[in-house]
């Protein structure tokens, strides 16, 4: 069994286990619990209605978070000729082509996301061994295969977030610093939320969102009211 420290006890009596908080009260909370010495990540965790064994029930797609995580992500494209200036001007970390795929083939991986144009995936795709497990891997679901690749860029940079059910139909997402006020962390999870619902398969049976809670990433779980979906800036 898990042994956990004073200050992770401590805030863990602060938590009602038996109550659905609404989101601005369970933000109000998560910002007011003692945490590390280090600006926690916020977490979101909804666990939906769904049957993943069924591939038209995987839930999966991106969103832009309105404050973005508060993480600076590097973008990494594969791209040549006009394209790869296009990137470079939005703003990409790195840009190359098989030069690029033969740094990643010899360990380089100093990027959060890789964007790539549709002609560099013949060389992309025989990175996915070595992409694929670190969920780095482009895809046209995602948006990160395209040849629009200013646009990928700027999303990427500006906050935009993949999202995927896991094997027990859970979604998990960061969708801040604990350091953001608490408007932005409950905008930026109405963003999600959102998305979420917008995604609902219409294979989906019953209650879709089952439950949603926040954490912090050394704090303990609150519970959300998985129902309220609108007007979050309220008791």
């Amino acid at each position: 069994m898990a042994h956990h420290g004073r200050i992770y006890t401590t805030a863990r009596r602060a938590i009602d286990k038996e109550r659905l908080y609404t989101p601005l009260e369970g933000f109000r909370l998560l910002k007011s619990l003692d945490g590390a010495k280090f600006d926690e990540t916020i977490e979101a965790h909804f666990r939906l209605g769904v049957d993943v064994r069924h591939a038209d029930q995987i839930v999966r797609g991106t969103t832009v978070l309105p404050h973005g995580t508060g993480k600076t992500m590097r973008v990494a494209v594969f791209a040549q000729g006009d394209k790869a200036r296009e990137a470079e001007e939005a703003g990409a970390d790195i840009v190359g082509a098989d030069d690029l795929a033969t740094q990643v083939q010899n360990g380089m991986l100093d990027f959060d996301v890789a964007i790539a144009t549709p002609d560099m995936m013949g060389t992309v795709g025989k990175l996915g061994r070595i992409l694929g497990p670190r969920g780095l891997m482009p895809n046209p679901k995602s948006g990160t295969v395209t040849f629009d690749v200013g646009k990928a860029v700027t999303d990427a940079k500006g906050g935009k977030v993949e999202y995927r059910t896991d094997r027990s139909g859970i979604i998990h997402m960061a969708i801040g610093k604990k350091s953001f006020d608490v408007q932005q962390l409950v905008e930026n999870y109405g963003a999600v939320l959102d998305e979420i619902v917008r995604a609902k398969p219409a294979a989906a049976k019953g209650k879709y969102i089952k439950s949603a809670n926040i954490a912090a990433t050394m704090g303990p779980s609150i519970q959300l009211d998985p129902a309220r979906t609108r007007d979050l800036m309220e008791d």
